[in-house]
């Protein structure tokens, strides 16, 4: 299957991706973590504050601090056993336990890895790696990487004003040995909540920062001591007190190329643990990952979206302020319903906060837009509503910039929506806000090519994370959903037309709290 033919698959014939005797071993099941094995490590502190307000002044972190900031990215937060159906017989059968993030993970398998590159006190300065199942940091490799990692991102950031920079990866097995070649589609998604979550907390702490979705993989790769046959860098993430610093120009200075660079440092000798005796080939997703490589920095490129003013009548949604929650509060209480959600109405001022503060928050600076103002989010909201205040039931598309809904179909959309699924774990009946995450069909693969598809399937997963927060700071629950009809998605909003398509679905309401045993893991 050639590339462009399996990322169309991935999209909209799932079946195609996966083989139809594919089945899961689950004894041999990877651990959902990477524990390096005989290298420094350096523990960090477990007494976490209890709530995150965003800091007025920042100051440069301490290790307990920038602990603190990782754990509540991506830190093992809670473990629950929960009751699945009252209706099974056998009680062994009934129950699910599971370590809880703040972020969302398909299957609850977190494909992502944390590392870090860090200049603060109490530190060697140098390259480490976050264990989660420790909360501890991993000395990788020691040193002074500021030339190196500024020249990987095309001199386009100063990293002498960045206390430290994060490194996004993807291990590939981690989750391909459940979902095979889906999992591509998932990585990036899981990859962008988990950003998404980073740049909240980054927030709270009063740091700036900046998303490169473009950069010099293999010098990177290198730098952090991965197999590429294994695992790759998704994104790259530098972070200074200074809000303005992150990103200093557009234009690439000089060129540089990942294999002179990789000639300057050593390679990192190291083993891990994965827990699997066997683990499969993926061919096709590193088959991917080597399309998607940057080898130079002339490679880089920016996309300038275009904006298209529909005609579809409108309906102004009402003014709400800047949204303000504690975000330790609303991580916490994050919950993803399936067969929990209960219809209830929804009034057309949390309507308003929900759609307005999740564009609001998704403003984040990148290299794709570089130092353009304004620019226009490349994904976007569209939403199948049912039972909310003012508003006839019906399909709409959120215009951000009026902060209004175009209506593009009415009609009650529920039952095209649940025959469009593939599971029967959530009844669409009971909710009253279907939303998408929209982004462009091809995915800009003119100008970035194959890597143009995870970075969509990031920053689709970005607004995801956003959604989520707010849905619960409003008191719903959100379900991010892949298991849908996507053709019969387009079809109800019209996207073909556009140029467009639904990337994921979170039906968010309401919702029953299911019987559950849980336990906070943090001190």
């Amino acid at each position: 299957m050639n590339l462009e033919a399996f990322l169309h698959n991935l999209h909209f014939d799932i079946d195609k991706v996966t083989p139809p005797d594919w089945e899961v071993d689950w004894g041999d099941a990877p651990l959902p973590y990477k524990l390096y094995r005989g290298l420094p490590v350096i523990p960090l502190s477990s007494e976490v504050p209890l709530m995150l307000k965003r800091t007025e002044v920042p100051t440069k972190p301490d290790q307990s601090k920038f602990g603190h900031l990782l754990w509540y990215v991506f830190g093992l937060t809670q473990f629950s056993e929960s009751i699945m159906n009252l209706e099974f017989s056998d009680p062994a059968m009934n129950i699910m336990q599971s370590k809880r993030r703040f972020v969302p993970s398909g299957g609850a398998l977190y494909p992502n890895e944390l590392y870090v590159y860090l200049k603060i006190e109490d530190l060697p300065a140098g390259v480490y790696h976050y264990d989660v199942a420790h909360h501890r940091l991993v000395l990788l490799r020691e040193g002074n990487f500021d030339s190196y990692i500024s020249r990987a991102l095309g001199n386009r950031c100063d990293l002498s004003n960045c206390f430290g920079t994060v490194f996004v990866s993807t291990m590939f097995w981690k989750n391909f040995f459940k979902y095979n070649n889906f999992s591509y589609r998932l990585q990036g998604l899981d990859a962008g909540v988990l950003i998404g979550q980073l740049l909240e907390v980054t927030k709270c702490f009063g740091f700036g920062s900046s998303v490169y979705f473009q950069y010099l993989d293999r010098a990177i790769n290198h730098l952090l001591g991965l197999s590429e046959q294994e695992e790759s860098v998704y994104a790259v993430i530098p972070l200074s007190v200074e809000l303005t610093s992150c990103f200093n120009r557009s234009n690439i200075d000089g060129e540089d190329t990942a294999t002179e660079l990789c000639q300057e440092l050593p390679a990192i000798q190291s083993t891990h643990y994965v827990h699997s005796r066997r683990v499969l080939e993926f061919p096709m997703l590193t088959k991917m990952n080597e399309a998607s490589m940057l080898e130079s920095t002339k490679s880089f490129r920016q996309i300038k979206e275009e904006h298209i003013n529909d005609e579809e009548q409108i309906m102004n949604l009402p003014y709400v302020e800047q949204l303000s929650y504690d975000l330790a509060s609303v991580s916490r209480k994050r919950f993803s319903p399936d067969v929990d959600f209960v219809l209830g109405n929804v009034r057309q001022l949390q309507l308003a906060t929900l759609l307005k503060g999740a564009m609001d928050s998704f403003s984040y600076q990148n290299d794709l837009d570089g130092v353009q103002k304004n620019q226009k989010s490349r994904v976007s909201i569209y939403g199948s509503l049912y039972n909310v205040e003012g508003i006839p039931d019906g399909a709409y598309h959120y215009d951000s910039d009026s902060h209004a809904l175009r209506q593009v179909q009415l009609g009650d959309q529920r039952l095209r929506l649940q025959q469009g699924l593939s599971g029967s774990n959530v009844n669409l009946f009971q909710v009253p806000l279907c939303l998408q995450v929209v982004g462009d069909k091809n995915y800009y693969n003119t100008e970035l090519g194959y890597r143009g598809y995870r970075i969509q399937q990031m920053e689709a997963g970005m607004l995801v994370q956003r959604l989520l927060l707010i849905a619960s700071s409003l008191g719903f629950g959100g379900h991010p959903l892949l298991g849908f009809d996507v053709n019969s998605s387009d079809a109800i909003y019209k996207l073909n037309t556009q140029g467009k398509t639904s990337l994921i679905q979170i039906p968010t309401g309401s919702y029953r709290h299911r019987p559950s045993l849980s336990g906070g893991l943090h001190s």
